[in-house]
């Protein structure tokens, strides 16, 4: 190939190149955001109004039965605008809160 040719080629790989790399990159999230947690009866919930990425809720609970002790428990991965529901353990409620990614 001739001096001209390359010079040419060059510039045109690299912007094929950079362009096949732009068309690729991942899309941002932004975590969930305005987020509530509930309790009715045996089930807590969590939810969240504004964001691209999911929550879920989750809940410690120190058991009934004191050879248990402490108990865990997290609902579904949900995107916000949709409630991720968990059943609560019989017990105290040590802590309930919302988990974002």
């Amino acid at each position: 190939m001739t001096s001209r040719k390359w010079a040419l080629a060059l510039p045109a790989a690299a912007l094929l190149t950079s362009a096949l790399l732009a068309g690729t990159a991942p899309a941002a999230n932004a975590l969930p955001d305005n987020c509530t947690t509930s309790v009715s009866g045996s089930t807590a919930s969590s939810y969240c109004t504004s964001g691209t990425g999911e929550h879920r809720v989750a809940v410690t609970v120190l058991h009934v039965n004191p050879a248990v002790g402490y108990a865990y428990n997290v609902g579904p991965w949900e995107p916000a605008g949709v409630v991720s529901s968990a059943y609560i353990p019989p017990g105290t409620i040590i802590s309930l809160r919302v988990e974002r990614r």
